[in-house]
């Protein structure tokens, strides 16, 4: 048992709110949150892309700070209140982004699609009306391989719009 003498080797209880529900899981505390949630909570909304916090497709909300799950260690996430994409609904029914990029063609393969959608809530809480160069720094830690932005950007302003249709 070589790994029972290595400073955080053993699982530990880890708390943390996550989509409004108070959540405990035994987890080693260097555990990337990425794989905690998709693995441990079954919430695999949230995706990976590169695994090194350059792709965004891992974004989740910690604590209203936009963060890159796959570069945040599981105790870290101790204690903090956690948004993944599946927490942006409202009861069943979607966020307007989530309409917006449905309605505007944003969302193609998908990988990108849940970071790029808590990237554009974050960019909207902090500016409710953002310019098109707003919107291209509020998401520029997101990349994306399909739709070539134009339509993720026209998403994100038709939900400042509030011109969304149900």
């Amino acid at each position: 048992m070589l790994n029972a003498r290595i400073p955080g080797s053993a699982k530990q209880e880890i708390s943390f709110t996550v989509n409004g529900s108070p959540r405990t899981i035994h987890a080693f505390p260097m555990a990337r949150l990425l794989d905690v949630l998709r693995e441990d909570l079954n919430l695999i909304g949230t995706k990976e892309g590169c695994g090194e916090g350059e792709c965004g497709s891992c974004s989740i909300l910690m604590d209203d700070v936009l963060v890159n799950s796959c570069l945040i260690p599981a105790l870290q996430a101790a204690g903090s209140n956690i948004v993944t994409i599946e927490g942006l609904a409202n009861d069943d029914r979607l966020h307007p982004l989530q309409k917006a990029f449905l309605q505007c063609g944003a969302a193609q393969c998908g990988i990108c699609t849940p970071g790029m959608i808590l990237a554009a809530a974050h960019l909207l809480e902090n500016t409710p009306k953002p310019s098109i160069e707003e919107i291209r720094e509020g998401l520029s830690g997101n990349l994306c391989r399909c739709t070539g932005y134009l339509q993720i950007f026209e998403a994100v302003e038709k939900a400042s719009r509030n011109e969304v249709a149900d």
